[in-house]
């Protein structure tokens, strides 16, 4: 959530912001709850106060006083619970409006209304010239019995696949690769001076999280998507995760750091479950939009003042990765209709797939400012007497569709799959499959 006084100072900002978004939101209504909220506060502490006073001369009196006095403890009890009871209703919808609120755009985010106002902000490597007319990876990974897709349906039904063999070596080299180079000081250092970024040099610890989370806290990170992507289990208040991020971010709840301790950066690496629900008519070729896939995935938590560069950080980590595997990409600026609820900002990889002979999204990276913190209370203590909210960060290291940049880029006309060098070490060192 965004702070409440931010709303007060801005109402026409909000809405307008939020607008960006397309999100229509009753900025007005919002603040007549407040209000109301407020002063109904100011009430149940005067009740409060009274209420104790008189339960003190009570209790000072050792219980000796008049039946006026014992009737007038009884209808100050009353009077507080029924300002209590209105305060909580007033409560239930005064957060349900603000929860609806998304986190504001940054300035710099291009406004748009659909995907198709993103902004390419630069192109990376050029597609190689195979030489013959590349296959999908589908077609590669059925030829070679890498990827079963018929004998998945028998069993889980569409949108879900058995990878076997070589292809499932392949994807474990690739998150071997990943975690090895995040862990990497020398790496961390090396991306933050090359993108001169004033960042700590601190490495990332892997992390194996929960795949599941209860409502309250899956809600908190504002990434609990009900009708389209979650899936919820039947009998428990526990849903899926569908991505590393949303157990990652509730980590530390209702924790605070000293500010010497931040960035605290994680990498997490879970299977991820997605209804994708709203992507019909997109395109579910080979193992694209799967419900169930694999995914490595970077989290960082910062101070207020270092969060928009540790951001730019962990976008220049993905194109230093995903140029040492030698993918040509686009790095894309998401607009504000397409960054997403929480985010103030978000930024795409597209990578090259010579066999659709298009740039596919494979990578995304997420700012989110305080939004997500609000909500879990994580915080952090600098020289300012009052504890301040944590920044976070989320960023893609690694998932299916890279594997599918890999195979596809990297075929021979005979049909194998050449290995990248960088992953070549994983595959004991096979540098072709």
């Amino acid at each position: 959530m965004i702070d409440i006084q931010f709303i007060r100072d801005n109402p026409e900002l909000v809405e307008e912001k939020a607008k960006q978004k397309g999100v229509a939101v009753d900025v007005k209504q919002l603040l007549g709850f407040d209000k109301e909220r407020r002063e109904l506060l100011i009430q149940v502490e005067e009740k409060r106060r009274q209420r104790n006073e008189h339960a003190a001369l009570f209790k000072k009196t050792k219980g000796t006083t008049s039946q006026e006095n014992i009737d007038k403890g009884k209808v100050l009890k009353d009077e507080l619970t029924d300002l209590e009871h209105k305060l909580d209703a007033i409560e239930l919808q005064f957060t349900e409006l603000l929860k609806q609120i998304p986190n504001m755009p940054l300035d710099e985010i291009p406004v748009g209304t659909t995907e198709e106002d993103n902004k390419v902000a630069e192109e990376v490597g050029q597609p190689k010239d195979l030489g013959f007319k590349p296959k999908s990876h589908i077609e590669i990974g059925e030829a070679k019995d890498w990827i079963d897709k018929k004998r998945a349906a028998k069993v889980a039904g569409s949108r879900f696949v058995y990878l076997k063999g070589n292809l499932v070596r392949l994807e474990m080299a690739l998150m071997q690769y990943g975690i090895d180079r995040l862990t990497d000081s020398a790496f961390i250092k090396k991306v933050a001076d090359k993108y001169k970024l004033e960042v700590s040099d601190k490495p990332f610890t892997p992390v194996l999280p929960p795949a599941l989370a209860k409502t309250e806290i899956y809600e908190a990170t504002a990434r609990l998507d009900k009708e389209e992507t979650t899936y919820k289990l039947a009998d428990d208040e526990l849903w899926l995760n569908a991505s590393a991020e949303h157990t990652l971010v509730p980590m530390h709840q209702g924790e605070t750091f000293a500010a010497k301790e931040l960035p605290l950066r994680y990498v997490g690496y879970t299977t991820a479950f997605r209804r994708e629900a709203g992507s019909y008519g997109k395109d579910t070729e080979g193992i694209i939009r799967l419900h169930q896939f694999n995914k490595l995935e970077m989290e960082s938590f910062s101070t207020a003042e270092a969060g928009q560069e540790e951001h730019k950080f962990l976008i220049a980590l993905q194109r230093e990765l995903v140029e040492e595997l030698d993918i040509p990409y686009q790095l894309i600026q998401k607009c504000t209709a397409d960054i997403g609820g929480p985010n103030a900002s978000g930024w795409d990889i597209n990578s090259w797939m010579a066999g659709q002979g298009a740039y596919r999204e494979t990578h995304t990276a997420d700012y989110m400012t305080d939004y997500q913190a609000r909500r879990l209370k994580t915080k952090y203590k600098d020289e300012s007497i009052k504890p301040k909210l944590v920044h976070t960060n989320d960023a893609t290291v690694f998932a299916e569709r890279t594997l599918i940049a890999i195979v596809e880029n990297n075929q021979t006309k005979e049909g194998d799959v050449l290995v990248p060098k960088a992953l070549q070490k994983y595959m004991g060192g096979k540098d072709k499959i």
